[in-house]
């Protein structure tokens, strides 16, 4: 079974020879420490190495995809110079529809992906989850800033459902010039935003239903109409909507954050199993920080036993940090693949 079978197969919940494996997206302040002690040059020798099932690579990833004539990002416009998204917004005091109206939103016709598809046809046979990152819920708190966007949720709901529509709607139309030249390049569409903290959900449940839900479900079935599976990232607590995104289609979550409330294995295999493909599940906050990596083979073992078969092992936060030793995660992926 190759890989790209693999994963495909996990995600579809069919029998698969083993569990995946992913490595994650290191932290590129990390790259060199992984290189210098396994003995690798590139990320691909790295993935390679381990035995990662799964690829990522999205148009975002590439200098070529938003090529504004004034060189800005596709959502630098009125955001550019915060640091965080608790900062004040374009948007924070906005109160009239018109005013979004006339802000200028990115274009799609600056869209392009080259370098994207070039590096998708080099992939080799591995999992290929692509699409646009999509996160449209961070844009929007950024356009607001994030205590003006959870009070306008209540008192201005018009201009939030406007500013939503403009972000959303510019990532539809990403996605379907994406895909429609990506074809069968792309299996699975991997778009995240963190829906959570640490303890629970930013925003409430019924605000959760009326400002993220709508797009969310179109995103989901945009992916499913190009036949390609639907893999969310969302890291925090996010137990409280896990059935939802189940109802709308998501066919794999992602990165399982195991000492958020309510995502640890034991919870999620309770009330989950069989329902959803987990990817992730290895602690980042402790484990693969503190533990030796015996301990973090049997961390391994014991996640797989309670969340596989249909689980991809991988961190719980892809984005792996110095502080993640190479013997960690040398020992992660030996477990994952036994």
């Amino acid at each position: 079974m190759t890989r790209r079978e693999r994963i495909k197969k996990l995600i579809a919940r069919e029998p698969s020879d083993r569990c995946g494996f992913w490595l994650g997206n290191p932290h590129e302040t990390t790259w060199p420490i992984y290189h210098e002690y396994f003995g690798t040059k590139t990320e691909e020798d790295l993935h390679a190495k381990l035995g990662s099932d799964l690829r990522w690579i999205s148009p975002q990833f590439f200098a070529d995809a938003y090529q504004h004539p004034q060189g800005l990002g596709m959502f630098d416009a009125g955001i550019s110079q915060k640091t965080s998204h608790g900062q004040a917004g374009p948007f924070a005091n906005c109160e009239d529809v018109k005013e979004v109206e006339d802000f200028p939103w990115p274009d799609p016709k600056y869209l392009h992906f080259d370098q994207c598809l070039d590096a998708l046809r080099n992939a080799g046979n591995v999992y290929r989850a692509s699409g646009f990152w999509t996160p449209f819920y961070h844009n929007v708190m950024d356009l607001f800033g994030m205590e003006s966007y959870m009070m306008k949720m209540y008192i201005n709901p018009e201009v939030v459902h406007a500013v939503t529509d403009h972000v959303c709607q510019f990532y539809y139309e990403a996605n379907e010039q994406f895909f429609k030249v990506a074809g069968n390049l792309v299996d699975g569409f991997f778009f995240g935003n963190d829906f959570g903290t640490q303890l629970n959900l930013i925003c409430g449940p019924e605000q959760f239903d009326q400002f993220i839900m709508p797009w969310f479900r179109q995103f989901t079935e945009q992916g499913h109409r190009y036949g390609y599976q639907v893999i969310l990232h969302s890291c925090g607590s996010i137990y409280k909507v896990i059935e939802r995104l189940i109802d709308a289609g998501v066919d794999c979550l992602h990165p399982l954050q195991a000492r958020a409330a309510d995502m640890d294995a034991e919870t999620l295999a309770r009330d989950f199993k069989g329902r959803i493909t987990f990817l992730g599940g290895v602690d980042t906050q402790e484990i693969l920080v503190h533990a030796t990596p015996a301990e973090v083979e049997a961390e391994v073992r014991r996640v797989k036993k309670l969340l596989g078969p249909h689980l991809i092992v991988s961190p719980s936060h892809e984005a792996l940090l110095p502080n993640v030793s190479p013997q960690n995660v040398e020992a992660m992926a030996r477990a994952a693949l036994e």
